[in-house]
């Protein structure tokens, strides 16, 4: 039997679907096949490669990409992971179910602090709400 396919899509595929992908093969990786895109791409958000290395998930070698990128486009599960994503879905085969869990976006919660390390508490606490959401990812499919 083969891996379920799921997509975790958000705008810019810099920060949360690369968190959301790097979660979730880290922790389901034997049981689904995992990718992220973005309605754009935005480049791979060296802040979120940096807590998520501190949590133990090297997302490093991920690279942003648009939907129109992916090697795949029938996927069993589409998560979008943003506002803007959930309202500007792509089309996807009717066998594709789109859920929507939002988080909030680190890049924009750290604009207005003062030092990197009062901006990395915005990246790590979506982060660990990414993580907390993939852990139960077997119930969010159901």
């Amino acid at each position: 039997m083969s891996r379920p396919k799921i997509l975790f899509l958000c705008t810019g595929n810099s920060c949360r679907s690369q968190m959301a992908e790097g979660w979730a093969r880290h922790l389901h990786g034997d049981r689904y096949q995992v990718y992220s895109a973005g309605s754009e791409k935005h480049g791979l958000n060296p802040s979120a490669v940096k807590v998520m290395a501190e949590a133990g998930v090297d997302i490093s070698g991920q690279r942003s990409k648009t939907t129109a990128e992916l090697p795949e486009r029938n996927f069993d599960y589409v998560i979008t992971v943003c506002g803007h994503a959930d309202e500007n879905c792509p089309f996807f085969p009717a066998q594709t179910r789109v859920i929507h869990h939002g988080f909030d976006d680190p890049p924009r919660l750290a604009a207005g602090t003062k030092n990197e390390e009062e901006a990395l508490v915005h990246y790590r606490r979506v982060r660990d709400e990414i993580r907390d959401f993939v852990s139960n990812l077997a119930e969010v499919l159901q």
